[in-house]
């Protein structure tokens, strides 16, 4: 079956037919699924080449499961980032006490050096004050405003209610917004 119309094919659909020797499927759904789980594993480990490794682990055990793969009991997307924040959680754990690197932003050639070099400085700033969070606040705040995920699908993730989604994100918001409040100007916020 070709995949031009791949867009269109859900994500579930083309691990099933992966699961059936689909090898074009497995192309398809990982072409799709990496720039997330790889993204959404930098921003909760602040390590690019950890990141890739978590990535990369996800993507093998979800080829692993397929097999097993029971429709409808969950979205792929969310075992996936399941599995994406406990494997950065388990990471976390092992290296605590040291602290997290920023990782820069690919540069896109569009912006001015100064400009660039002011992007650095808020995306440092983010990834350090994100550092700072406890990890359930830190995974609740990227899910929420950073991958946009909804409360229910955050709940889902992390297998907790969508009242301690809400309780996590709001503490993690204040959490932010302390840490970074001293910074406005530094970052250049203006009041204007």
């Amino acid at each position: 079956m070709p995949f031009d119309a791949e867009k269109d094919i859900p994500d579930e659909a083309l691990l099933v037919l992966y699961a059936n020797g689909d090898a074009a499927a497995a192309r398809a759904l990982t072409l799709r699924l990496t720039p997330r789980v790889f993204g959404h594993a930098n921003r909760l480990l602040g390590d690019r080449a950890e990141a890739e490794d978590v990535a990369q682990e996800a993507l093998l055990r979800l080829w692993k499961i397929a097999p097993e793969w029971r429709q409808g009991e969950a979205q792929v997307t969310t075992w996936l980032y399941r599995v994406v924040a406990n494997l950065c959680t388990d990471r976390l754990r092992k290296r605590r006490g040291v602290a997290l690197d920023a990782v820069p932003e690919p540069e896109d050639g569009a912006a001015s050096p100064a400009e660039q070099m002011q992007e650095r400085a808020r995306v440092d700033a983010l990834q350090e004050a994100l550092g700072s969070l406890p990890d359930r606040q830190r995974q609740a705040v990227v899910l929420r405003h950073i991958e946009g995920f909804t409360n229910p699908e955050i709940a889902e993730v992390m297998e907790i209610s969508v009242e301690a989604v809400e309780s996590l994100t709001a503490r993690g918001k204040r959490a932010l917004a302390a840490a970074l409040a001293g910074r406005r100007e530094e970052l250049g916020y203006h009041d204007d």
